[in-house]
């Protein structure tokens, strides 16, 4: 469970306080630990030497892609990392929730059958 949240008259300061730097993963998946979300699940792997954060849809029933956010190397260095992450985090999710429409508006011209089942992106 999350702790309180410090009242505007006292910020807390352990927002941006220095979480462990052994590597840039273990960094990103410190302060992942500190967000919880009833229907997101978030992870972070190195792929090739950059740090991508996942973002997938806990208990979906219907096929949803994984959401993958690169962090940059000049990201992870920055001295407010944990509110550059927050804000590219948010910024993320919401991409992903766009991404997850299967339909809008703009797709009155397209042949239903053009777009994937399986991703709902239209296919190449």
């Amino acid at each position: 469970m999350c702790p309180a949240r410090p009242s505007a008259s006292q910020p807390g300061t352990e927002y941006n306080e220095p979480v462990s730097d052994s590597n840039s993963l273990q960094k990103v998946l410190d302060h992942l630990h500190r967000y919880e979300h009833p229907l997101l699940a978030f992870s972070a792997r190195d792929n090739g030497g950059e740090i991508e954060i996942l973002i997938d849809l806990k208990n979906s029933t219907v096929p949803v892609h994984t959401y993958v956010l690169p962090i940059h190397a000049r990201d992870l260095d920055h001295p407010q990392f944990a509110w550059h992450l927050q804000r590219q985090l948010y910024d993320g999710l919401h991409d992903y929730f766009i991404e997850m429409f299967t339909c809008t508006p703009q797709d009155r011209g397209v042949d239903r059958s053009e777009i994937s089942a399986g991703d709902g992106r239209r296919e190449s």
